[in-house]
């Protein structure tokens, strides 16, 4: 795991597919892309908020600048296991991401307990500062899915992943805790995120036209907050009738 990349600067566009879409387009996709070398693999994420969740409330806003910070692993890690702690920001469009890589045990103590880990980096620097401005950052969402990763054959920076079975709860936010939670998506739905360093190639703006698959506005963290929201208001208005 030592090579994956540790920043990005790129656009992202999102789309949601149905399934005979996204097994049509794969089709096509082949002799442009393939996958790349981690291919498949299940993505796990605990994200970071303030109790009131400002963070993902202002995001929900549509801004012009907007920040997340977050703990990955690829597969459900083990106390020894490598993990990242990854800072996302968008501006005008264009996604930077920093990450930090450590093992899961250095990460907990990091961000769970505030125990800054014995290594020294500027990208630790960055999210020193992000936990020192929000002052009481928790962790605030699990979200896990499968994802197929494609990278272009001609162009390494063109890179699509498809992410199905996501899930998301907000209990027993740890990742060593497993995979589970509750749908995100409908059955038979996957998100598919195009990222590029640049223009998109006109072939594959020329397929996607061909699909009529258009870019949506889409946050997994987001989403899961709203449903949440919505979940939390059911309740509340069946107690009230009670």
């Amino acid at each position: 795991m030592s090579n994956y990349q540790m920043t990005f600067q790129r656009y992202e566009m999102k789309y949601l597919l149905k399934e005979h879409t996204y097994r049509q387009l794969r089709t096509r996709l082949e002799g442009k892309t393939a996958e790349d070398q981690y291919g498949k693999t299940t993505i796990c994420n605990i994200y970071f908020d303030t109790p009131d969740a400002r963070l993902v409330r202002s995001s929900l806003e549509k801004p012009v600048y907007k920040e997340k910070l977050r703990l990955r692993s690829y597969g459900v890690p083990e106390k020894c296991s490598e993990v990242f702690a990854e800072l996302k920001k968008k501006y005008k469009g264009v996604v930077y991401k920093r990450r930090e890589k450590m093992v899961l045990s250095e990460a907990w103590d990091y961000l769970y307990r505030w125990k800054r880990p014995g290594f020294d980096t500027q990208i630790l620097h960055e999210i020193d500062w992000l936990l020192a401005y929000y002052k009481n950052l928790v962790p605030a969402m699990y979200i896990s899915y499968e994802r197929v990763a494609l990278c272009g054959l001609e162009d390494p920076d063109l890179r699509l992943t498809f992410d199905s079975h996501i899930l998301w709860r907000d209990s027993q936010l740890e990742l060593s805790k497993g995979a589970w939670g509750q749908e995100l998506l409908e059955p038979g739905v996957r998100l598919m995120e195009i990222k590029i360093a640049g223009a998109m190639p006109l072939w594959l703006g020329e397929l996607l036209d061909e699909f009529t698959v258009y870019p949506i506005s889409f946050s997994k963290y987001g989403r899961a907050y709203q449903e949440r929201a919505a979940q939390k208001t059911e309740e509340k208005g069946g107690q009230d009738c009670a």
